[in-house]
């Protein structure tokens, strides 16, 4: 662990119950869902390539929404 985060986690670390799991909470919400791609993640481009080579797969919008 790099020292700055080892010192980060060391101040997390003295803080009371309710902070940390407010802390811990916060950095949760700042992670991307699990199995979800975002724009900056390296295998973005590759998933759109293989959606758009196969649009027989694809649902249309309309049904999507009336699925929601």
């Amino acid at each position: 662990m790099q020292s700055a985060t080892a010192n980060l986690l060391d101040a997390a670390l003295k803080l009371s119950d309710e902070e940390r799991s407010a802390l811990a909470l916060r950095l949760m919400e700042s992670l991307p869902p699990e199995g979800i791609l975002t724009v900056d993640d390296p295998d973005f481009e590759a998933e759109l390539e293989r959606r758009f080579a196969d649009p027989a797969g694809a649902i249309p919008w309309s049904e999507l929404r009336s699925e929601a």
